[in-house]
């Protein structure tokens, strides 16, 4: 065993403070991927900082159509927030089919978007929704927040504090999960505001989370499934590993692209 020390913060201010003496601190927030990978001996941080106790990181606050979503809120709170639902059911219907019930319940929305997991939901979310990521320093969007395979553009000591995003016209959420884990083998989040259409797609790239232009461009000019009868999703790039190849990840893709399409067309205004 080796030794760590657990601290409970109760401020942001003092989760940095503590961060800053800590020899190699980690910040814990659902600890869905820290605790597990601690327990294989991947990471052995000498300090952990619990964030969730403080309250100025939990809660979601909707002002009109303008959403902002505490980072330590979890994802059953999403999931059953019912004045977010009205206005946006695709990210609290993402959030209920997250992992199972014991992962709703501890994991949070900070810590997914932070960890940047390849197969995570709600990068894609971020990613479709245009959303601004808000930390103790600085507010990054979205496009340049996800820089890799499991990378963001957070730096060593910075604490992602709420997510902000105005919600779309209409957006849906549609993967295709694991049958043991629930991670996306492949999963793509549709945003149509007016003409302007935005599809992120992830649990499929080699790079993790990434917007689907083509199927954008195609949808712009004619918003519906058949828009998409003549995509073609690259398989280059995308991941292949025991559970799929990559060529088998490019047609989920599609075909979770076009199910998303056709729960916006089909629902009413």
């Amino acid at each position: 065993m080796y030794e760590t020390q657990y601290h409970r913060a109760t401020s942001v201010e003092g989760a940095a403070r503590l961060m800053g003496e800590a020899e190699d601190g980690k910040y814990l927030a659902g600890g869905m991927t820290l605790i597990p990978t601690m327990k294989q001996r991947l990471a052995s941080p000498s300090d952990l900082i619990d964030l969730r106790r403080i309250e100025a990181l939990k809660g979601i606050k909707i002002d009109g159509r303008k959403v902002r979503i505490g980072a330590v809120t979890t994802h059953y709170d999403v999931s059953v927030n019912e004045e977010l639902a009205k206005i946006c059911p695709a990210i609290t219907n993402l959030a209920s089919h997250i992992g199972d019930p014991q992962v709703r319940n501890m994991g949070t929305i900070g810590g997914s978007i932070a960890n940047n997991d390849p197969a995570a939901d709600y990068p894609s979310a971020m990613l479709a929704l245009d959303a601004t990521i808000i930390t103790n320093q600085r507010s990054v969007p979205a496009s340049a927040f996800f820089t890799g395979l499991f990378e963001t553009a957070l730096e060593p000591d910075e604490i992602i504090t709420a997510v902000e995003f105005t919600t779309p016209d209409k957006a849906a959420y549609k993967k295709f999960p694991n049958p043991a884990s629930l991670y996306a083998m492949a999963g793509v989040f549709v945003a149509r505001s007016g003409d302007r259409v935005r599809v992120a797609v992830t649990g499929a790239g080699e790079n993790g989370v990434y917007r689907l232009k083509d199927a954008e461009t195609a949808l712009a000019s004619s918003f519906g499934p058949s828009a998409l009868d003549t995509l073609s999703v690259n398989p280059d790039g995308l991941l292949s590993d025991l559970h799929a190849t990559a060529e088998y990840r490019a047609n989920l893709v599609k075909v979770m692209a076009k199910r998303a399409v056709a729960e916006i067309a089909n629902r009413p205004m």
